[in-house]
């Protein structure tokens, strides 16, 4: 393995400030209760679904879903990258893959509209080799198309990729891919989530415990 992929909210940076905060303020201008961070955090990897379904209820084919999902994103991309920054570790992470001469790349369903906007305004210390949103293609995690479309761009063989998530539908398009699956264990998972029945390969506590693998 000499090519890293990364999911981006909960494991290559911590988006949830920002994504609960523009929930909040759904919250509130609707006339509901706030909820605590903790909570939302741990539905941060779920995308606006999961979030709207945690504050509203609400899912899609709801008669108000897609008002509700509307409004949301307009508040998050409003305020996109105030608290987000990348995980601890994360930026010597990039820098050490660099110093190797190993690509890294993004491979997220958040669409490309909010994508490449955030990884601008993140400072990145060292770019990716590719990037693949959401929208990128028809199909996205679980599928493994992006994954697939990512290793075309980075001119490797899945074998030679590593896919590193913190949902299990990052695990299964690693996995449907061909390729091997890392779960980030510091990114959003929740109570109800159970990592070690979804198949990967191994689990980072940290960004740094990729060494143990990539060695």
């Amino acid at each position: 393995m000499d090519t890293v992929l990364l999911d981006l909210d909960g494991t290559l940076a911590d988006t949830a400030p920002d994504m609960a905060a523009a929930l909040n303020r759904l919250l509130d201008e609707r006339g509901r209760e706030q909820l605590a961070f903790e909570t939302v955090r741990a539905q941060v990897s779920h995308g606006s679904i999961g979030l709207l379904r945690l504050g509203f209820d609400s899912g899609p084919g709801d008669e108000e879903f897609e008002a509700l999902r509307q409004r949301f994103l307009d508040l998050y991309q409003s305020a996109l990258c105030v608290h987000t920054r990348l995980f601890p570790g994360m930026p010597e992470v990039l820098r050490e893959l660099d110093r190797r001469g190993q690509p890294w790349g993004v491979v997220t369903n958040k669409p490309g509209w909010l994508t490449d906007p955030l990884l601008e305004q993140l400072a990145l210390p060292v770019a990716p080799c590719c990037v693949v949103s959401g929208d990128t293609l028809a199909r996205r995690k679980p599928w493994p198309d992006p994954l697939l479309h990512a290793c075309a761009s980075a001119g490797r063989e899945p074998y030679n990729c590593v896919y590193i998530g913190d949902a299990q539908r990052d695990m299964q398009a690693g996995q449907r891919a061909g390729m091997p699956t890392l779960t980030a264990l510091f990114g959003y998972i929740g109570p109800d989530d159970h990592p070690e029945e979804w198949g990967a390969d191994g689990m980072l506590e940290t960004p740094t415990d990729l060494w143990k693998w990539l060695s």
